[in-house]
């Protein structure tokens, strides 16, 4: 480990023994954090009523206003979540400016949604700290989230390594100092049976803890695919004295996700789709997969003074997984005959994650200050091997699932790796009358250690270090009628991680980004809107290729460009509307390396959403009733970098439907893709994937 990480974990440590032993100190106040119902200028981490969330927890670390802030932030409430029936990442994310919510399709190992036209698999995070996994996050479970922010374009300033897209922030319920509960089961076309139970409980002023469960036995499109889920959740808040809070996340999850095998693109459009979405080039008697994922987090609080303050957030997560699945080749001269292989993966990783802030208030003169300086530092290791294997062919029309014979491994991967990161920040958000201004500044250290393997090249050994500094400045100008428009420049890094199949160790991308937009929280009603254009490119990007050995291989050439425009509202009307809706125009293009002049993949220019709801409260005929839909527009996209093949833009219809039978019993029904639209979502060197079909879920929920 080099010289500036062992300071920077020296002052780390130093930050942290200060935190604590401030937690110890007693007054006679208790801390009250109210009712549970608060409106949406309160801590980002409560729950908000409706659509409409004025604060967020993602873009400053501070609970700054979001009019405030000089960069693009979504947030999707929990009262949106439960109404649009989300039961993952991509369902949450479908109705969000500049994102393209499953691009993939139907995949419930991992959500890999695009921000800004790039990959947003590795740009999630839990309660403001990354998730870390090689291949992409895996997916948590949505029932036990507060809410979920998305912060739009480069974000290392404040969060290190990262995609210059911006960061997917997952923000579970915490405990409430008021005692509630919600019990509920539901039913599913396809299969979907589900138990779940969120019960809070206030033991006193100062204790509360919280449980959040979930079982859940699943199928999907392919009814030979099905997913078994257990998720159990633990929170509690101590509040010992005034000023003085300490929390505890934890989570466990346990599922047996499989993706479907996809099919040859030369088969796409032969055949009815409906028959072709269902369809599984796989093998049941082959397949597995046993995942399992534990998070423990804490966080602590504690005012020093009236205008000073410090804070440690931790959480460590150990992640498993044993997997073997199939992929498929191509199409045989026969038009049936489907050639496909198998690969299985062995995955055992961790991560620890801290971020230590002091945070304070102060004036200079007539200018006001809110300052934050923060280390993080986070220790991801991994010991996972990949292999690749034969598969004996299978029929499109007559298919046999007695064993598809998979073969020893062709190939085979493997990764020991331990990647260390220390980065040190600072922030100053400005106020000067009705301006504001915020600058951030930021160094990370990163150390890749270890080895890689495959049965081509041997063993090669992994030692590189590399450092960086990011920023963001912004700038905007409030109107007392509740305009805001801004402007900012951000920079990004993200160290890759692993090698090449030569051994070598990949160069950290870099991203910036230039953006102005503004933004309306109007007076008369609740609601937010804004409007942002942006210019943002990415350098040192990886293309894939094939090898001398026709292996597929990475290499880090070029730049990238992505540009575009995003239009987002919501609102909370008295009259019982909920309304939210968006467009994107997103254009794409690599400037230099092998696929330039391409648009990136899985970036279509223009992309759309609306969805209303109204409740009939006040209507004495329809008291309880509540009634919602939406539409989803996905434009014309590639599949992949090489820009090979093209997928056709797609309408889908959603709706829901709620009905209260008591004070405390409901009934809710909920449709996605009402007319069962068959459309490719994805098409690629290992086939063609499609979207969900039409889904029904019923749930029966008891509330007190």
């Amino acid at each position: 480990m080099t010289q500036p990480i062992r300071a920077a974990l020296v002052a780390g440590a130093s930050l942290l023994a200060l935190a604590t032993a401030a937690a110890a100190q007693s007054t006679a106040d208790l801390y009250d954090l109210g009712t549970l119902v608060v409106d949406g200028t309160a801590d980002p981490s409560d729950p908000v009523p409706g659509y409409v969330a004025t604060t967020a927890a993602t873009a400053t670390k501070t609970g700054t206003p979001i009019l405030e802030t000089q960069q693009s932030i979504s947030v999707i409430t929990g009262e949106q979540i439960e109404d649009q029936g989300a039961t993952t990442l991509g369902d949450t994310l479908g109705y969000t400016a500049g994102l393209t919510a499953q691009p993939f399709g139907t995949d419930p190992r991992f959500d890999s949604p695009t921000i800004r036209g790039f990959n947003g698999q590795d740009a999630q995070f839990l309660n403001g700290l990354r998730l870390m996994r090689d291949f992409g996050a895996p997916a948590f479970e949505i029932y036990s989230l507060e809410r979920v922010e998305v912060l739009k374009g480069p974000s290392s300033a404040l969060y290190g390594a990262g995609i210059p897209g911006g960061v997917i922030n997952q923000i579970q319920k915490r405990a409430q100092f008021l005692s509630f509960g919600e019990l509920g089961v539901g039913v599913g076309d396809p299969k979907a049976t589900e138990g779940f139970v969120d019960y809070n409980h206030a033991f006193s002023d100062i204790f509360a803890a919280r449980v959040t469960a979930v079982a859940r036995d699943s199928e999907g499109d392919v009814e030979e695919l099905t997913n078994e889920r257990s998720y159990l959740g633990l929170a509690t808040r101590w509040a010992p004295v005034a000023g003085t809070q300490v929390e505890f996340l934890g989570s466990w999850l346990k599922d047996s996700p499989i993706t479907p095998a996809g099919l040859p693109y030369d088969l796409v459009g032969e055949d009815d789709d409906e028959d072709l979405r269902s369809f599984y080039a796989g093998d049941p008697g082959d397949h597995d997969s046993d995942r399992e994922m534990l998070n423990l987090g804490f966080s602590a609080s504690h005012e020093l003074t009236s205008n000073w303050s410090v804070e440690a957030n931790f959480r460590y997560q150990k992640f498993d997984w044993d997997y073997t699945g199939f992929y498929v080749n191509g199409l045989g001269a026969d038009g049936d005959t489907i050639d496909r292989g198998g690969n299985s993966t062995s995955e055992d990783s961790f991560t620890q994650n801290l971020d230590l802030r002091l945070n304070g208030r102060f004036d200079t003169g007539a200018v006001a200050h809110t300052l934050v300086v923060g280390l993080d530092a986070r220790r991801y290791g991994v010991e996972s091997e990949t292999g690749f294997r034969y598969a004996d062919p299978i029929s499109y029309a007559d298919p046999s699932y007695d064993g598809a014979n998979l073969s020893d491994p062709w190939y085979v991967s493997a990764d020991d790796l331990t990647l260390e990161q220390v980065g040190l920040y600072a922030q100053d958000e400005m106020s000067f009358g009705n301006w504001r201004g915020s600058l951030a500044l930021r160094h990370d250290w990163t150390s890749q250690t270890g080895s890689t393997y495959t049965n081509f090249v041997g063993s090669s050994p992994v030692d590189q270090e590399d450092e960086a500094t990011t920023g963001r400045a912004g700038i905007s100008y409030i109107f007392d009628n509740g305009v805001a428009p801004y402007l900012s420049y951000a920079t990004s890094f993200d160290p890759e991680i692993g090698t090449d199949n030569s051994g070598n160790a990949f160069e950290p991308t870099r991203g910036r980004q230039w953006e102005a937009g503004v933004k309306y929280e109007p007076l008369g009603f609740n609601g937010f809107f804004s409007a942002a254009v942006y210019n943002l490119r990415q350098e040192n990007v990886r293309s894939a290729f094939t090898d001398a050995n026709g292996i597929g291989d990475f290499r880090q050439e070029g730049e990238v460009l992505s540009r575009g425009v995003e239009l987002e509202g919501s609102a909370d009307l008295a009259e019982g509307w909920n309304i939210r809706g968006q467009y994107t125009w997103n254009d794409t293009k690599v400037l230099s390396g092998d696929n330039a002049g391409n648009a990136l993949a899985n970036a279509p220019e223009h992309n759309a959403s609306l969805w209303l709801n109204y409740d009939f409260a006040g209507v004495t005929a329809l008291e309880g009733l509540q009634l919602g839909g939406g539409l989803r527009y996905i434009g014309e996209r590639y599949g992949d970098a090489a820009n090979s093949y093209d997928l056709d833009a797609v309408t889908l219809v959603d709706l829901q439907a709620s009905y209260a039978l008591t004070e405390d019993l409901g009934l809710s029904v909920n449709v996605s893709n009402v007319f069962d639209e068959a459309y490719v979502a994805n098409c690629g060197s290992f086939g063609c994937y499609y979207g969900d079909g039409r889904t029904v879920q019923a749930r029966l929920t008891w509330k007190w």
